[in-house]
């Protein structure tokens, strides 16, 4: 079987039934969460320290970013983002980075400064602080970051029980229009300079959305730590994100599409887009956005999407009526919906 036929998914699992369990307890440190969460977690065996919890992520020139429209700057303010994202996903503060970087020799220095500024303008919005690394040559732009962070109480994917409530933070689907938007474009915007670019479309619709998918920013789990029983961040789609939350906790999930958090940038861009605006909010990516479950429908700061049920993953159109929707959203290996 090829890697394209097993799909990401798969491959993930495979691993995780080879190492988890390994390493339980090793020089006064315990393992207590591997592979298959959004973050592992490791306790130091020390009265009351708190879990430290360690991700990586990685961004491949031609797989996650297109230098015809995106700036190095923003790249370096989405590569410690999207780790950053993960620690919270988790319930955890971010602490630390580490930051391998990997590109042609033939990059301008001043590109690789401006690679940088986007990270330290990252770095300073998280008060995080970048300490190590590796720099290589390549053929191509390839990245991978390492966040370190700490977390008093472990919010897992599993942990969703029938009868709880499905939330999500913020707004769905605007990184897809955005991503959608930059495709048609096909050039830089520096909207990381407060620039207004010269274009055909009304920039008070499409500059939100394009921010979206070019800097998205991580969202702090403070205030929704207390109340959720199980958490990710939707990175690569709702319903596929949220049927992983789901085989995590062993429940289903029934979400109301009427219930869906669309901002008014995403309505707009739809229309210019002739796209579905419910469609980017399934299954679009990259929104960065935690979804989570709690005992009550209702949390401040979240919208309350649908319930967990015991079995299967059902949408429900405007008109009450099941919609036909298979998960779907990114999958590095997998045919791409």
């Amino acid at each position: 079987m090829k890697l394209a036929e097993a799909g990401e998914l798969h491959l993930v699992d495979r691993l995780r039934k080879r190492f988890s369990g390994k390493l339980t307890d090793r020089r006064g440190v315990e393992l207590v969460l591997g592979i298959g969460d959004d973050a592992a977690a490791i306790q130091p065996n020390q009265t009351n320290s708190p879990h430290l919890l360690l991700t990586t992520d990685m961004m491949v020139e031609g797989v996650h970013f297109d230098l015809r429209w995106t700036t190095l700057f923003q790249l370096g303010y989405k590569l410690v983002s999207v780790n950053v994202s993960d620690i919270c996903a988790m319930g955890g503060r971010p602490e630390y980075l580490l930051l391998n970087f990997s590109c042609p020799g033939s990059l301008d220095l001043k590109q690789y400064d401006l690679f940088f500024d986007g990270i330290e303008a990252a770095l300073k919005k998280y008060s995080i602080q970048l300490i190590g690394g590796d720099i290589s040559s390549s053929d191509k732009i390839v990245l991978s970051a390492t966040a370190v962070g700490t977390a008093s109480k472990i919010l897992r994917r599993a942990g969703a029980s029938p009868g709880e409530f499905i939330h999500v933070t913020g707004c769905l689907g605007d990184a897809a229009a955005g991503l959608a938007i930059m495709k048609n474009l096909r050039k830089q915007i520096l909207i990381e300079t407060g620039a207004v670019p010269n274009l055909q479309l009304p920039w008070n619709i499409i500059e939100p959305v394009i921010r979206r998918h070019l800097m998205p920013d991580a969202v702090n789990p403070d205030i929704f730590i207390r109340q959720a029983t199980a958490m990710m961040d939707i990175s690569d789609g709702l319903l596929i994100d949220l049927e992983r939350l789901c085989k995590e906790s062993k429940v289903g999930a029934r979400i109301q599409v009427d219930r869906l958090p669309l901002s008014q940038g995403l309505i707009g861009a739809s229309r210019l887009l002739k796209m579905s605006p419910v469609d980017l909010a399934l299954n679009g990516g990259e929104d960065y956005e935690l979804l989570f479950t709690a005992s009550e429908p209702q949390v401040v700061g979240a919208t309350c999407i649908g319930e967990v049920t015991r079995s299967g993953l059902k949408v429900i159109g405007p008109d009450g009526k099941q919609m036909k929707q298979t998960p779907k959203g990114y999958e590095h290996f997998g045919i791409q919906g």
